[in-house]
């Protein structure tokens, strides 16, 4: 029993790496351990021995044994890792799992204390777990179950154990007498198998009430017997989380630990203030709801995970000075993602509070160490719940002048100046303020120009006068931004801060372009080198997810991991509104714009087509990407005769097109593509060689889906939008009548066209449409069917005698009261 005793003692001070000098002196001599390498020969020697006898150990004993001698000559801290997988490999990991699983049933057949048994399986695990390798393996994740139970519940022992416990407790002296230790040693020599096997053992439940089993046990005869939760002693339970630690420190350790239910046992250890539960509990729980797991584990736990958001909540809220300031940096890892809030959830009140305890602290005076978490949290306040719960206007206004402030101070620095991770998180919390604050801000701004009523935003009561005030802060703080890019380097471009400025950047021209244009418009070349190096691969995106989930920053533009193409796709609503501009525009042509755009679609369609099926997600970046791909071919027609982008920009609408007819859901996206198609063809001149097949076949389709757009299907009276296009009709609605001007020019330079009107029946359903209805949509609708129909009545003989023909007989429908085409009826 004795070398029981010892080993328990001294696992647990080298777990700890205790360098006291109490139990770590050697066989060979005293003071502090020696590292392996400061071994002597000697030393070395006995080293080799024990391990010897470890490996060649009989039963659990002289395992123990061995384990006592070698922790005595150098402490498990100090051992090196290939020592260390020796021990491994010799004891493995059922020894201290019989340990636990032999204490947690409360046996006797040890002839060990169950809470001796405790100390030393826990002290085995956490000595083990100091190498990595030893911690990924699958025997030590098999015991975190009932790590995991012994910290959320402690052991639950019948009464009559709990007493002996509590008896040796208050009896037993820090050190054992010498008779003790005699009797130990007796006990120890004459037990063969001290604990029991594993075998058939069923790990304790998972459950969220009771992991470690029922409160209530079965006695011998068959009768219930109540048990009661006992306490962990501080030594136990920090080997407990050491191995927890070191597992959530791998690479899959999260992953590891919220499949096993750590969760709602570190949740419970919290609630029922179990030893170190808030020391090191809290922390662990906030590794695991900081990364990639934090979604998974709110979806699975969402009433544990709100029950320890509102104490953490109400902690911060009590807190007053300089401890209230610290708990910032906590509070964020507990919220949810701001598209992960479990459903019938209300986090309203939460949030309410929080920002009632944050105000004072933004209204105070702070250091830039003391004001950045603060941000921080308000900015993810801000991403959880908007504006609403934020509090008066005026509170609002100063939230956002901070955040710019702050971005000022940060970022007009020296070119060579590196900016600490505290001030990048910081200035990324800042930046998502910034943005939510300029839609507001430019919401407001635009409603008041419209209208002399007080305009209604997000920000309530927020006056007209604030609201440009807000904007006059952010434009200096953006002007801050362009500078500091303007540094930028491009052996930068895979830095994850430079991603999370640009794209702040990108959210300012997407909503406001109007402000710094000179500054913008020099901006150009980095923006597009920049989104060119991402999209082409240049620019390692390794650790930009990480990054980003470390920010807290969680609203990536399509879900998933943040990747290179992320750059562009935030960058495509300036170069909508930019390419309409005749300076910036000019600048954007010298950039090969049109090519980004085009490999940018290029690369979007083939994913699309890579993930199948019927019911494929909508891109809306693709169909911003054609927006300023259509602003080029409406603006330099010269450019898109002679630019060989635009060629491989056909064919990929011979492809994508036909596919796209089949897709209700992507309309949108088929829509933008064919009237793009449509305008490159009218300014192509008439083949002289035989027509391409790619060319017939995207007229075709071009065809076909215009002609689905209205349905006359219900008979005499007024023409309606189709079923399937009626949820899409106020953004495709435009669309298709510059699609059908398009034909109209199409038709006009390139006859051959004409054929495939009249063979695809454009023609015919267009004019029994018309000649059967009273009414048309609205008047845009009609005038650019009328287009349409005149540039097929002016190139076609015998289009204008169909069309003639019908006229005559519908002379009082939708048909008769188009007066151009009569016009160019009676003009041929």
């Amino acid at each position: 029993m004795m070398a029981l005793a010892m080993a328990e003692g001294t696992f647990i001070v080298s777990s700890e790496s205790d360098s006291s000098g109490e139990h770590t002196g050697s066989e060979e001599g005293e003071g502090a351990p020696l590292a392996i390498d400061g071994l002597s020969a000697a030393q070395r020697e006995v080293l080799e021995r024990c391990l010897h006898t470890l490996t060649h150990a009989k039963n659990d004993s002289h395992t123990l044994a061995a384990l006592l001698l070698i922790t005595r000559l150098c402490p498990a801290g100090q051992l090196d890792s290939a020592t260390l997988r020796r021990i491994f490999e010799a004891v493995g990991l059922s020894l201290p799992a019989r340990l636990l699983v032999t204490a947690v049933r409360g046996s006797d057949a040890s002839g060990l204390p169950p809470e001796e048994l405790l100390s030393l399986g826990t002290a085995l695990l956490a000595a083990l777990s100091t190498d990595p390798d030893m911690a990924a393996h699958p025997q030590l994740l098999t015991t975190i179950p009932l790590l995991l139970g012994l910290l959320a519940d402690g052991p639950k022992w019948s009464p009559q154990k709990q007493a002996k416990h509590q008896a040796r407790q208050g009896m037993e002296p820090d050190q054992p007498s010498q008779a003790e230790d005699e009797q130990s040693s007796q006990s120890t020599n004459t037990t063969k198998e001290p604990v029991q096997d594993t075998a058939g053992f069923k790990a304790p439940s998972q459950d969220a009430t009771s992991p470690t089993g029922s409160e209530e046990g079965t006695a011998e005869n068959g009768a219930p017997t109540s048990h009661s939760t006992v306490k962990l002693d501080e030594a136990l339970t920090t080997d407990c989380y050491q191995v927890l630690i070191t597992v959530c420190a791998l690479p899959r350790g999260p992953d590891q630990l919220l499949a096993r239910g750590a969760v709602p046992a570190l949740c419970r250890a919290l609630e029922q203030k179990q030893t170190l539960s808030h020391e090191k509990g809290l922390p662990l729980l906030g590794a695991l709801l900081s990364g990639k797991t934090k979604e998974r584990a709110w979806s699975k736990h969402p009433a544990e995970l709100l029950s320890l958001l509102a104490r953490v909540s109400q902690d911060f809220c009590q807190a007053t000075g300089l401890t209230q300031l610290d708990m910032c940096a906590l509070v964020p890892q507990f919220l949810p993602s701001p598209g992960g809030t479990p459903k019938d959830t209300d986090l309203t009140p939460t949030v309410v509070s929080l920002w009632a305890a944050l105000r004072p602290m933004l209204q105070a005076k702070l250091t830039p160490g003391q004001l950045g978490p603060v941000l921080v949290l308000s900015a993810c306040l801000l991403d959880l719940c908007g504006w609403e719960p934020v509090g008066p206007p005026k509170f609002c206004c100063l939230l956002v002048n901070r955040a710019c402030v702050e971005v000022r101070m940060g970022l007009e620095e020296p070119p060579d100046t590196e900016l600490s991770p505290q001030l990048q998180q910081t200035l990324t919390a800042c930046y998502r303020i910034m943005e939510a604050a300029m839609e507001q801000a430019c919401s407001s701004q635009g409603v008041a120009q419209q209208s002399d009523a007080q305009p209604q935003t997000a920000i309530t009561g927020l006056s007209l006068q604030q609201s440009r005030q807000v904007l006059r802060v952010l434009e200096e703080a953006f002007s801050a931004v362009i500078y500091h890019l303007q540094q930028v380097d491009p052996s930068r471009y895979g830095d994850p801060f430079i991603f999370a400025t640009f794209r702040s950047l990108c959210a300012w021209l997407a909503e406001e372009t109007s402000c710094l244009k000179e500054e913008v418009t020099a901006l150009l070349p980095f923006l597009m080198g920049y989104a060119r190096s991402h999209l082409q691969g240049e620019s390692q995106d390794q650790g930009l997810s990480n990054w980003m989930s470390e920010m807290s920053v969680g609203d990536c533009s399509q879900g998933g991991a943040w990747t290179g193409k992320d750059a562009v796709r935030y960058l495509l609503p300036a170069l909508c509104h930019l390419s309409a501009e005749d300076a910036p525009r000019k600048v954007l042509l010298t950039l090969d714009t049109p090519g980004l755009l085009v490999t940018f679609l290029t690369q979007g369609w083939g994913d699309l087509r890579g993930k199948g099926g019927a019911a494929l997600a909508r891109d809306p970046s693709m169909e911003t990407a054609c927006s300023a791909l259509l602003n080029f071919t409406v603006t330099e027609p010269e450019r898109v005769r002679k630019d060989p982008c635009f060629r491989s920009l056909e064919s990929l609408l011979s492809e994508a097109l036909p596919v796209l007819l089949h897709k209700p859901r992507l309309l949108v996206l088929a829509a933008n593509l064919c009237t793009l198609g449509l305008m490159i063809g009218r300014l192509k001149p008439a083949p002289k060689a035989p027509v391409e097949a790619g060319q017939r076949r995207f007229i075709s389709a071009a065809l076909r889906f215009l002609r689905g757009a209205l349905d006359s299907s219900s008979g005499p009276g007024p023409v309606r939008v189709s079923p399937a296009w009626e949820e899409w009709w106020e953004e495709v609605g435009e669309l298709w009548r510059l699609g059908l001007q398009a034909l109209g020019g199409c038709v006009k330079a390139q006859p051959w066209i004409i054929t495939l009107v009249r063979e695809e029946g454009w023609l015919n359903h267009t004019l029994a449409m018309l000649g059967s209805c009273s009414t048309l949509p609205d008047p845009h609708t009609q005038g650019a069917l009328e287009e349409a129909l005149c540039a097929l009545a002016l190139q076609c003989p015998f289009c204008r005698q169909e069309i003639s023909v019908l006229l005559k007989s519908s002379a009082k429908g939708a048909l008769g009261s188009m007066g151009s085409l009569r016009k160019s009826l009676t003009t041929n």
